[in-house]
């Protein structure tokens, strides 16, 4: 009996041990990814320095893999946007809408450049939007240059 006891003590530690994985926990299959994705709040500039600059913009969630990654390509010229910036982010399946953010570093004090965004899961398979090309110009160094009021 005391045997029987020990093997169900054991076998019961462990199945709880692999139930309650984080991993297991933490990973959900992706979701269906969504038929057309939007941007619903224009890329904009968030801040900028005289050395890099945060472009921040709104789309439809576009569901598959939770990882994800916002893409800016850019450059000095509105036809040569040879340069590209990514950022990861995770999607909150419970929201409609996805906030998406790109880091440009490297760049020059006092220059404009022109972007546009794009966003893509994290194997690469792009959510099919692609905004039009935008501008900014990078701050003076030492200075900084915010959206005021901040985004929502």
């Amino acid at each position: 009996m005391n045997g029987l006891l020990v093997k169900l003590a054991i076998t019961a530690a462990a199945g709880s041990l692999l139930c309650s994985s984080p991993i297991g926990a933490q990973n959900p299959p992706p979701q269906k990814k969504a038929g057309h994705v939007e941007i619903t709040k224009a890329p904009a500039l968030e801040i900028a320095h005289d050395d890099l600059a945060i472009i921040r913009w709104t789309t439809t969630n576009p569901g598959g893999d939770d990882d994800h990654l916002a893409v800016a390509q850019y450059g000095t010229d509105p036809n040569d946007l040879s340069q590209t910036a990514k950022n990861h982010i995770r999607l909150n399946r419970g929201h409609a809408e996805t906030i998406f953010r790109v880091r440009i570093q490297g760049l020059q004090p006092q220059t404009t450049y022109y972007y546009k965004v794009t966003s893509m899961g994290a194997g690469g398979q792009s959510d099919g939007v692609e905004s039009s090309v935008n501008h900014f110009t990078t701050p003076a160094p030492g200075q900084v240059t915010s959206a005021h009021p901040p985004p929502q």
